[in-house]
């Protein structure tokens, strides 16, 4: 079966984010005054073949514990649901 997951890759709420905050102020420069705080983070879509829905989860949470997101400063989530071919 083919599965399709987005994943979503934010720093933790502890870590600064200098670029969150240049966008914010770039932003205020434009006017857009009610911003009060911008976070960058990262979205990635990927596409698996797992048999079941729970050993694709599982394939995707390792992949980002070990290699798309950086545990010490980043947090993760993602959703799993099943491709169209």
């Amino acid at each position: 079966m083919l599965w399709k997951a987005r994943i979503e890759i934010t720093l933790k709420k502890e870590v600064l984010d200098p670029q969150g905050a240049a966008v914010e102020n770039a932003l205020k420069a434009l006017h857009y005054n009610n911003v009060k705080q911008v976070r960058i983070g990262k979205y990635m879509e990927l596409y698996l073949e797992a048999e079941e829905r729970e050993a694709g989860a599982k394939q995707v949470e390792e992949m980002c514990r070990r290699l798309l997101a950086n545990p010490v400063i980043e947090d993760f989530s993602y959703t799993l649901t099943e491709a169209e071919r």
